[in-house]
């Protein structure tokens, strides 16, 4: 299946290590095992003093002629249409949080400071640790597709569903409101809360209650489960991935001060996850241990039948059906690759240019929230000419700005610095998941255009590195031209306060804060406006979308 890959491909696809580690902090230990003995421990607490609660299950309320009955047919190919997609979302996610295996509270990312890591990596202090080399190996069985270095590839994926995904869901809610099926899932009551911890009790002391006909009546246990999934975790998973998107976090500050900041969106991103997986493997040993074939009648052919094998011979198939496209999804997906890049930038890209794009990021970030540590990323340039230029500082390097203009202009940094210096505080998103607080020194794109007058026909402004691709090449990445002119869109020759250091970029650096890290283009040699990004490198607009996969529009 890899065989078209080339050697340097198949060095980063494999790479030797591949080892698992989950490490977490003593604190977060700590919040787990409290969490644990306020449930599980005060249920066994309260089981030893006053032993088993009333189980309220044993005196459900009869049925009235407006209470639900069954499962009509919209709501069973909800629930399975909704098990197929969020079993692609999750394995996506997977992949995409392998890139960068750990997880924050705070926005700034410094090494050692995650509440939970998935590499046992530490990041030497003895040279240039660069985020790329954090990425982690991760087993196709688990993720989607599964290898290091893929982020470009899952994210595809993940942005293909979850559109579908929340589609679903708002069609299951206006639904379930349109019918008695409401009834099922919302609770009327207070009385909802000591009902379902005292089943709650009997469970966690292995004492199953009565178990009423889930064709007529869920416990309430199951009542308030089934509410919070939909209600609760499916709205949080929403929020918190858009509070990680630039394009919103830049525009609308106040969205992922909801979660603390940034990283704790991503974090609470990831919770999420596990709470829907933990809800599923809960929910399956359940309908096994209160009898599977009925239940499965109930949920795929809406009858109540305790004989019939229909439901459970349908509800297997559609299960081998998500494992038999997981198999086809990681053959497209080291096979087909473009065409996943051309779906996702059919579905979101459109999407995206039409809404968020828009949105004009706004200054937030005072000097007090700068980081302590930025991650460093892209590879080092090691042209002669580059290293010439930086043993003596820049002082020869000239930018060439060109293309379709009608003034085309070689500048010296000193001549930069001449048309003007805007300085913006602005939060860093890399596509991997990190982030970082930095402040920026530079020329206006906007009095860079000005200057040199592009045609009417240029919607498109491509960056040229000293430095190379990940596969090797030169590394480029494109800019609408309505992106440049946005506010805090500048070409940085200072971080920090500081000359930019080589390490993140000099003698120049791209910054456009409604975009993601890959677009940040450093080690700038020069600029071109163009009518259209297709006929440079592979056409996609940029190295990374060009060898990576990546989005063309990085608004998320």
């Amino acid at each position: 299946m890899f065989t078209n890959f080339n050697e340097a491909e198949r060095e980063i696809r494999f790479p030797d290590d591949r080892r698992w580690f989950m490490g977490i902090k003593p604190l977060a230990l700590v919040i787990v095992v409290i969490l644990l003995l306020l449930t599980v421990g005060a249920a066994w607490c309260q089981f030893i003093a006053l032993g088993l609660p009333m189980d309220p299950s044993a005196n459900l309320p009869t049925l009235s002629p407006s209470d639900p009955k069954g499962f009509p047919l919209w709501l069973s190919l909800s629930h399975w249409v909704n098990f197929f997609f969020l079993i692609m979302i999750i394995r996506s996610g997977l992949s995409i949080l392998a890139d960068h295996p750990r997880l924050y509270w705070n926005r700034g990312c410094s090494p050692n400071s995650e509440w939970l890591r998935f590499t046992p990596v530490k990041v030497p202090d003895d040279r240039v640790y660069t985020a790329k080399e954090d990425g982690r190996y991760l087993n196709p069985i688990v993720g989607l597709p599964g290898y290091r270095h893929s982020v470009g590839i899952a994210r595809a994926w993940h942005f293909i569903t979850v559109p579908f995904f929340l589609l679903n869901g708002v069609v299951f809610i206006l639904l379930l409101f349109f019918t008695n099926q409401w009834k099922r899932l919302v609770p009327v009551s207070w009385q909802i809360l000591p009902d379902s911890w005292n089943v709650f009790v009997h469970y966690a002391t292995f004492h199953m209650p009565v178990e009423p006909n889930g064709f007529y009546h869920f416990n309430a246990l199951q009542q308030i489960s089934y509410f919070a999934v939909v209600f609760l975790l499916a709205p949080i998973a929403m929020i918190s991935g858009m509070s990680m998107s630039p394009a919103i976090e830049n525009r609308f500050h106040w969205l992922p001060k909801l979660f603390g900041n940034r990283q704790g969106a991503r974090s609470v991103h990831f919770l999420v996850m596990l709470a829907y997986l933990a809800f599923i493997v809960i929910h399956v040993a359940m309908v096994v241990a209160t009898g599977l074939t009925r239940n499965m009648n109930h949920i795929t052919v809406n009858t109540d039948n305790p004989v019939s094998h229909t439901g459970l011979y349908i509800g297997l198939g559609i299960i081998l059906f998500t494992i038999a496209f997981g198999f086809l999804a990681h053959w497209i997906s080291w096979q087909r690759p473009r065409s996943l890049q051309y779906t996702e930038a059919a579905i979101n890209g459109t999407l995206w240019l039409n809404t968020i794009n828009k949105f004009k990021p706004k200054l937030y970030y005072k000097e007090k929230d700068i980081s302590p540590y930025f991650w460093v990323n892209g590879k080092m340039p090691v042209s002669e000419e580059w290293r010439k230029l930086a043993a003596n500082k820049f002082l020869d390097f000239k930018l060439s700005v060109g293309g379709r203009v009608e003034k085309p202009v070689e500048l010296s940094l000193d001549e930069l610095k001449e048309l003007g210096l805007e300085q913006n505080i602005t939060m860093h998103h890399c596509i991997q998941g990190w982030s970082g607080i930095a402040e920026w020194g530079g020329l206006s794109i906007r009095s860079l255009i000005e200057l040199v007058k592009p045609h009417k026909s240029v919607t498109t402004v491509v960056f040229y590195s000293f430095g190379e691709g990940l596969y090797g090449g030169t590394y480029y990445d494109t800019h609408t031209l309505d992106n440049c002119l946005k506010p805090e869109s500048i070409l940085a020759w200072e971080m920090n306060y500081q000359a930019l250091p080589e390490k993140y970029g000099a003698p120049l650096r791209v910054r456009i804060e409604n975009q993601l890290g890959y677009k940040m283009v450093k080690w700038i040699r020069k600029i071109e406006f163009l009518d259209t990004h297709e006929h440079i490198g592979k056409g996609f607009g940029g190295k990374n979308e060009d060898d990576e996969f990546f989005d063309l529009l990085a608004d998320t």
